[in-house]
């Protein structure tokens, strides 16, 4: 599907997305417990889904109601016979997180498509394996994993996947030994680690945390506590931050100011970047000051990088972020999109080895782009559309449904002008 965008400014109230990366956690949790659990949510989207069948794939009860989800949990009983089959879609959050958990039941094959089978596994392959897993070779898809999961000392680079942390700790309290996970400093994205601990702890499951890392007691149990709320996303809000920082006034409800999340850090930048943000009645509003160009090391906060880059294409000066090598592993090669899906707009963009380094400017021309099949980017040229001064054309959008299938609904009521092309026309 293209979209048809004709500039305009984008000001209002719209409601955040529910969180995806609070979700998964919750979901895996909840199916892990030892009651049903009710998840109030307001929508999904393909990562979610993902998550939800594969759960379903592992026995567990994915029931929804009107204002979210019930979660039934699996038996916790080691399966024979053949292995059930996963399909994660192009969610890595799904696989990473599920690997551990599937392992505690004896395995599962895991499918998927997109760039989700050339995503890297490693060191969390090695650690798996020397842990009673038998995973099948590199490369070879559908990834089987065999056998069942022993406690013992994990130890992983942290500069490489957060998940991998995530989807150890919360398989590890189920073993009948304790366990010791070990990070080789930077542990990067740590504010992720700490959205699975807290979603831990609102289940009763308890880890110590370490210097370096964190022990695990084993032989612990998931208490449902019956039902949880899921906190709106920053990261789809990023957007319309910056948004607001470019023109605004918007008003975003829904986001929790004392969360987890480390894309919050988003607010911080738009002021930094010289707009207003802060909490107002209920919402985070967000209007346009004298914008200056950042220099930010986004080594915690990578999936901020579209939206940052939304922003300083529109904004004086130069601007440079750096620490993002992990964006090239993406849905897409995420450096590479935004370089060439702004600059189809008369973005100047300069690639980095591990970042971007863009020249901002008043206005942009506009022009035809794409979005790499990679949600983020779409998203991306969509709120730079808003501050060019001729038409943009941006093709396949229609990846925005794996993180926030509503984007362009709250498009239009921030008064964008996005008509959907039929035909070509």
């Amino acid at each position: 599907m293209d979209i048809r965008i004709t500039p305009a400014p984008l000001r209002g109230r719209i409601a955040a997305p529910p969180s995806k990366s609070a979700a998964h956690r919750l979901l895996i949790c909840g199916a892990l417990a030892d009651r049903p659990t009710r998840l109030l949510l307001d929508g999904s989207n393909e990562d979610l889904e993902a998550t939800a069948r594969c759960l379903e794939a592992l026995g567990a009860g994915i029931v929804p109601f009107s204002g979210g989800v019930e979660v039934h949990p699996l038996s916790r009983a080691r399966r024979e016979g053949p292995l059930p089959c996963l399909d994660c879609g192009e969610s890595g959050s799904t696989l990473r997180f599920l690997l551990p958990a599937a392992l505690l039941l004896g395995g599962g094959s895991f499918g998927g498509h997109g760039r989700l089978p050339q995503r890297p596994l490693s060191p969390l392959r090695e650690e798996l394996e020397a842990h009673g897993a038998r995973l099948s070779s590199p490369g070879s898809w559908p990834l089987e994993a065999r056998g069942c999961l022993t406690p013992g000392h994990y130890r992983m680079a942290g500069n490489v996947s957060s998940q991998y942390f995530s989807g150890l700790l919360m398989a590890l309290p189920l073993l009948d030994g304790d366990s010791v996970v070990e990070f080789l400093p930077p542990l990067e994205s740590a504010g992720y680690v700490e959205m699975t601990l807290r979603a831990m702890a609102r289940f009763g499951v308890r880890v110590e945390p370490r210097e370096r890392g964190w022990r695990v007691p084993g032989r612990q149990a998931y208490r449902s506590p019956g039902e949880i709320r899921v906190e709106g996303d920053w990261s789809g809000a990023a957007f319309w931050l910056a948004a607001g920082a470019l023109g605004g006034p918007v008003g975003i409800s829904g986001l929790e100011m004392d969360t987890a999340q480390g894309d919050r850090a988003m607010m911080a930048l738009t002021v930094l970047a010289g707009a207003e943000a802060a909490p107002d009645g209920g919402m985070l509003a967000v209007r346009r000051g004298r914008l200056f160009p950042l220099d930010v090391d986004v080594s915690q906060i990578p999936d901020l990088v579209p939206a940052l880059a939304a922003l300083a294409v529109l904004t004086p000066g130069t601007t440079r972020l750096r620490g993002a090598a992990r964006l090239r592993d993406k849905e897409s090669d995420r450096l590479a999109a935004l370089a060439d899906s702004l600059g189809a707009l008369g973005a100047h963009i300069r690639q980095l080895p591990d970042g971007l380094e863009i020249r901002g400017q008043e206005s942009l021309p506009g022009g035809v782009t794409h979005g790499w099949q990679d949600h983020r980017i779409v998203m991306a040229a969509a709120v730079a559309a808003a501050g060019c001064r001729g038409p943009v054309v941006i093709r396949d959008v229609q990846a925005v449904a794996k993180s926030y299938p509503g984007f362009f609904e709250d498009y239009r009521k921030l008064g964008g002008r996005a008509d959907v092309i039929h035909n070509g026309e």
